[in-house]
């Protein structure tokens, strides 16, 4: 993939038995690095790409591009681009999105909740090891 491919592939899985790959597949998606972050981020409401770009510390244009374009497909973040010049797109939470924004804002509050305890704790393994 060249440094400015944005385009989204659909996702190889090899065989897998009862609802295992539709698991897969969503814990797939939650598990990249962006996904998390701008669901979090457009719980907050409808933002523009550039917004986005700015609430979310270290992506890049090309990865937040390939991100939301994910979420797009998966029927979880909506697109609007409107006719202007320069062009303005803005990005919402579906309903299904929104449902799943507010398990992953939970998950985000927890991990800020407990990030002390958990480099203590990774910190004495590092030392007992």
């Amino acid at each position: 993939m060249s440094a400015t491919n944005t385009a989204i592939s659909p996702q190889v899985s090899g065989p897998c038995g009862d609802d295992d790959c539709g698991i897969r597949d969503v814990l797939d998606r939650l598990g990249d690095r962006w996904t998390v972050l701008v669901l979090v981020e457009l719980a907050k409401g409808t933002r523009r790409f550039r917004e986005l770009e700015r609430a979310i510390p270290g992506i890049s244009q090309r990865m937040l591009t390939v991100t939301t374009k994910r979420l797009c497909r998966d029927g979880l973040v909506e697109r609007t681009v409107y006719p202007t010049i320069p062009p303005r797109t803005d990005y919402r939470l579906t309903e299904m999105g929104a449902s799943l924004a507010g398990m992953v804002s939970a998950l985000a509050d927890w991990s800020r909740d407990h990030k002390d305890a958990i480099a203590a704790a990774r910190d004495d393994w590092d030392r007992l090891a």
